[in-house]
Order: structure tokens, then sequence, then C-alpha cells
């Protein structure tokens, strides 16, 4: 059961009920990523990870392919009238499984 409401975000989201944080601008500008692939992978992703209990709201990861292929991570979230947008990268190999859903164990050395 998910805790965060997926349907709830994607209506926002086609609604363009939408507030983004700085965080999140400066990252789509530092990362080199569209603003559209971002709604897309709203619209479309697969949610890997909740944080029900993330301050100020509820908020996701989500996953989506590029039409290239390569991997988004989206977080995001919603306090019930906005969509929040919070930051976005592309998952790397050394921090994600290949599946791009999975978390790598990182043993303390």
């Amino acid at each position: 059961m998910r805790l965060v409401n997926v349907e709830l975000m994607r209506t926002l989201c086609r609604d363009e009920t939408i507030k983004a944080t700085k965080h999140f601008t400066d990252r789509l500008n530092e990362r080199d990523i569209e603003y559209d692939d971002v709604l897309s992978a709203i619209m479309s992703g697969e949610i890997v990870e909740e944080y029900p209990e993330a301050y100020p709201h509820p908020c996701t990861l989500i996953l989506n392919f590029l039409t290239d292929s390569k991997p988004l991570h989206v977080v995001a979230g919603t306090d019930g009238n906005y969509l929040w947008l919070i930051t976005a990268y592309y998952p790397t190999l050394d921090k994600w499984e290949s599946d791009y859903k999975t978390r790598k164990v990182v043993e303390n050395q």
C-alpha cells in the first residue's frame, strides 16, 4: 500500500499546481536536467522509495527512464494542495544497483 498518494501527485502535475524549492531549481541547472523530463517522470515513473515522515510534506523517490534510456530520479511530494518538487538527479551505479531501484549496501571499512 502506498503511503503517498501518487494519483493526487499526478493530478496536481497535470493541472500545473506545482511548487519548486530553490534547491530543486538549483539542482536542475547544476545537473543539466530538463524540467519536462521531471514532469514526465512524475506522470509515468515508478515510485521506488517513500518518505512519509519527511518534513514539511511526505514525499517519494520516483524513477523514470528518459527517451535515451538514461535513468532519472525525482523526489517530489504533496501537501494535498500542491505538488512540491524537491530535487532531481541522474542515479549512478556506485550508489544504486543496475535496476536503479535498489540502493547499494555500503559496508563500513
